[in-house]
């Protein structure tokens, strides 16, 4: 479980603040909000990227508020996917495990029981800069998912790809829950991914975390009402018991 309490981050003129943020272990939970709110910010807080001007971060109990990246047990998915593009594949796969000093036995086998559950086994050998966008999202899925993160952190990580993709990687990610344990922050300002994919749904603008939602609740919030224009196109790409509930508002 991870606990937020009473965080500040301040970069130059711009100011984070999250009161208190509780996200239980297996939740998938979707940080929504206009562009320039504190988003990115807030991930690369949690991640280590960013040390806060006050508050705590606790995982299970412990205080990771001041711990390195490495030793928060937390992977993160930025915006680009950030692969190595030197690298091959596999050792952009490997690499977390690498800098952990996991042998080059085991890592080998991990890295090959996460290609096959994402599919990707085929890819090993190449390079980023051969790939499709939507097998670049997969390696970084892979490359986060194999070193059995505590919480996996996503920025953005399906606004890259176009419409057709974006749903089949919504398709994925939610069968993905199914075959791997993992709890996810996921960044986004779209509403599809956040009714389609959220367990619950962050609200930030201006800086501040106002409220967390069902994506139903959400939806009758004054926040949803930017994107309500966009609704119809999100309803066609749900599976028939969400689109129930949305249009049951």
């Amino acid at each position: 479980m991870i606990v937020v309490e009473d965080l500040v981050v301040r970069l130059g003129g711009f100011t984070l603040r999250i009161p208190r943020l509780e996200v239980v272990k297996g939740e998938y939970l979707v940080v929504m909000g206009p562009s320039g709110v504190g988003k990115t910010v807030f991930l690369h807080t949690l991640a280590g990227f960013l040390t806060p001007s006050k508050g705590r971060i606790l995982v299970n109990g412990v205080d990771v508020t001041r711990y390195p990246p490495e030793r928060r047990g937390f992977a993160i998915i930025p915006q680009d996917y950030g692969l190595f593009p030197h690298m091959s594949v596999h050792d952009n796969i490997a690499y977390g495990l690498r800098v952990r000093g996991v042998s080059k036995g085991e890592a080998r086998s991990r890295v090959l029981e996460v290609s096959r559950a994402l599919g990707i086994e085929h890819l090993l050998s190449r390079r980023p800069g051969s790939l499709s966008s939507g097998e670049k999202q997969r390696v970084a899925l892979a490359r986060a998912l194999v070193v059995e993160p505590e919480v996996l952190l996503m920025d953005e990580p399906l606004s890259n790809l176009d419409p057709r993709l974006r749903a089949s990687a919504r398709a994925f990610i939610k069968g993905l829950r199914f075959r791997v344990s993992f709890t996810a922050i996921h960044v986004t300002h779209d509403i599809a991914e956040a009714i389609d994919l959220g367990d619950r749904v962050a609200y930030m603008e201006g800086g501040l975390l106002v409220g967390v939602y069902s994506p139903k609740d959400f939806l009758k919030t004054p926040y949803a009402r930017p994107y309500i224009s966009s609704l119809e196109p999100v309803l066609k790409v749900l599976g028939a018991g969400k689109r129930r509930n949305v249009l049951g508002l």
